[in-house]
């Protein structure tokens, strides 16, 4: 007798040659934590945040409003690469949002994989400097995001997305791009 699996059973199930990483990346209060749940959650894959993975000493320099440099930077996004690495050859697809301004921290983050991709959320520094002024508890300030634009490297290589719609909008342009099986480049 065959068993017949569950939709969730067989969602569960590796399958390394189909899994992906998504990184949804921008500079701070871009949306990338909110608009990475929701996609994760559309697709039925692992979310993870790359915040949570600062270290404290880290988080406590963003805290007093100094901006982190690459040297601050790079066992994080080590860490993240790992992460992903780890994923991708147990065959789990995983979303993770991640700031990953700088064109080595995406090589650092892609490991050299063809499976990783990018999707940056673009916005206005008016735009975004309003979303973070609103934003409670969180530890980068918004003074700090002045750093953030000017580390930022701009992907060429990235589905690029404008924050002034909706996250579950930009969540849903990603997944319909995803499922289409067309590539992750150019504007959504």
């Amino acid at each position: 007798m065959v068993s017949m699996k569950t939709s969730q059973e067989a969602h569960s199930e590796p399958n390394h040659e189909a899994a992906r990483a998504i990184v949804v990346m921008g500079v701070s209060g871009s949306g990338k934590s909110t608009v990475g749940r929701l996609l994760a959650r559309r697709l039925e894959w692992e979310f993870a945040d790359a915040d949570v993975f600062h270290s404290e000493t880290n988080v406590e320099k963003m805290r007093r409003g100094v901006p982190l440099d690459d040297a601050d930077r790079r066992p994080w996004l080590q860490t993240l690469a790992e992460l992903l690495a780890d994923r991708l050859s147990r065959g789990r697809s995983i979303v993770l949002a991640c700031s990953a301004l700088k064109g080595e921290y995406r090589d650092l983050l892609t490991g050299g994989s063809d499976r990783v991709s990018f999707v940056y959320l673009k916005g206005s520094r008016e735009l975004i400097l309003d979303r973070l002024r609103s934003r409670v508890g969180h530890y980068m300030k918004p003074d700090m995001l002045d750093s953030q634009f000017s580390a930022l490297e701009e992907p060429t290589d990235a589905m690029i997305l404008d924050v002034s719609r909706p996250p579950a909008e930009l969540a849903e342009e990603v997944e319909r791009r995803i499922r289409s099986g067309r590539a992750l480049t150019g504007p959504g």
